[in-house]
């Protein structure tokens, strides 16, 4: 089949394309690419732009890495796929046992899926059929954060926040859960109990019907990038406790490293009962997630005279996501991630330390290698994405909010190229 020229691949993308959170009558101009290696996304025209978005945040260790190459291609010539009900293969169950390892304990149930969204899902079905199997039929409903994300999915949107979320068009056909006011106490502040009094409040009140509390550990991501006191998980596993709901964490976003621990969760040194992993699983080469689970709640589910767990995707524990999951995390577990990362964190304070100074600036937040400046007013995000690409930059802004979660390969020289392209175009002018 014969390429199509560039100019004609952008008509046809414009007219029958429709990308994440776009318009199809007026939608935004996207940049075509034609390869990646390390921090590098190549375009068309020949420019090279430094990606300071891992691609939404998956591809920790850089494109077009040999390790994760040879996995895969090792992986493709002896099987790309196999059905998961009744079979199984070496790259799932090796993947399950480095998985079982290095989270925290005690999880040790693993369930493959194949998105972030999924993983999600799986997590709120097996809280209710936990409770379900336990004779306990009220207990249906979940607990949420404000300023929460969990995915795009029918179950993973009524655990987002239902005002100030990207979900609130679906509110009048998504399940009721109930949700707490968002933590204040940012990640160094002091401890304020009143913090928690909210989602205390709720459990005392409504334990009787909430299945499980449901969060993102220390960072809220996409719905605002927020970051908060490791306290507040604390006092959230103690509460759990407290009322017999269980926890479950999405570390989606936070997982393998982001934060400068493993897991988020290890910054507070507490464990869910339900943890959900992606993005970086497979180092942004495939995609696939997982959700893992104590004995306690597989055992409730497995004896509750069904024996069955109602899921199962079509590509879950695809072999060749597994295979490159498994290069990955040892890619990574090989390696001074963490050294890497308080680099990183060092050089992203150092970078966005300008932009404290800048009128439009409400704040500036460091954390790992999450750097996220915050505007007082929302982006042209059609001025801004073609500034940042003018620079050599891939940016991709939301709402308020300028922010980066660059590859951990990084160099301190192409981080400040980031850092540097964000407080110039501050400086410029890109607010509607």
């Amino acid at each position: 089949m014969k390429k199509l020229s560039q100019s004609t691949m952008l008509k046809y993308d414009r007219e029958h394309i429709w990308h994440p959170y776009s318009s199809m009558i007026d939608p935004l101009t996207v940049y075509p690419v034609v390869s990646a290696s390390g921090v590098y996304l190549k375009l068309a025209d020949g420019r090279e732009l430094i990606d300071g978005m891992s691609s939404w945040w998956s591809v920790i260790h850089g494109y077009n890495h040999p390790r994760l190459n040879s996995a895969a291609h090792a992986q493709i010539d002896t099987m790309a796929h196999v059905m998961f009900g009744g079979l199984t293969h070496w790259p799932a169950t090796e993947l399950a046992s480095r998985l079982v390892r290095l989270t925290p304990a005690p999880q040790e149930k693993v369930f493959f899926s194949d998105s972030g969204s999924v993983s999600v899902e799986v997590a709120i079905k097996m809280a209710i059929q936990f409770w379900q199997s336990r004779g306990q039929t009220k207990k249906y409903k979940l607990l949420s954060l404000r300023h929460g994300y969990h995915g795009d999915t029918s179950g993973a949107m009524s655990v987002c926040d239902p005002v100030t979320g990207m979900h609130e068009l679906f509110t009048g056909i998504l399940p009721k859960h109930y949700f707490a006011d968002a933590p204040c106490c940012g990640f160094d502040d002091p401890w304020d109990e009143q913090d928690i009094a909210s989602l205390a409040s709720i459990l005392e009140d409504h334990n009787d019907e909430i299945a499980a509390v449901i969060m993102e550990p220390i960072v809220q991501g996409a719905g605002g990038m927020r970051f908060y006191s490791p306290q507040y998980l604390r006092r959230t596993r103690q509460l759990c406790d407290r009322y017999e709901v269980l926890l479950i964490l999405d570390e989606i976003a936070t997982g393998f490293g982001r934060t400068g621990t493993l897991f988020a969760c290890e910054q507070a040194g507490i464990a869910p009962d339900i943890m959900c992993l992606g993005k970086a699983l497979t180092g942004g080469y495939m995609t696939l997630a997982v959700t893992l689970t104590t004995t306690a709640v597989s055992d409730a589910i497995s004896n509750d005279g069904k024996g069955v767990f109602m899921h199962g995707p079509t590509f879950m524990g695809n072999p060749l996501a597994c295979a490159i999951a498994n290069a990955s995390i040892d890619l990574l577990m090989e390696g001074p991630w963490q050294q890497s990362i308080k680099c990183i964190e060092q050089w992203l304070r150092s970078g966005l330390s300008p932009c404290t100074q800048l009128e439009r600036v409400v704040d500036v937040r460091i954390l790992g290698t999450i750097g996220v400046v915050e505007l007082d007013r929302p982006v042209d995000m059609r001025r801004a994405q073609h500034r940042f690409v003018d620079k050599g930059v891939w940016i991709r802004p939301f709402g308020k909010l300028l922010y980066i979660m660059p590859p951990y390969i990084i160099t301190e020289q192409q981080l400040a190229q980031l850092t540097s392209a964000i407080v110039e175009t501050i400086e410029e002018g890109i607010t509607l």
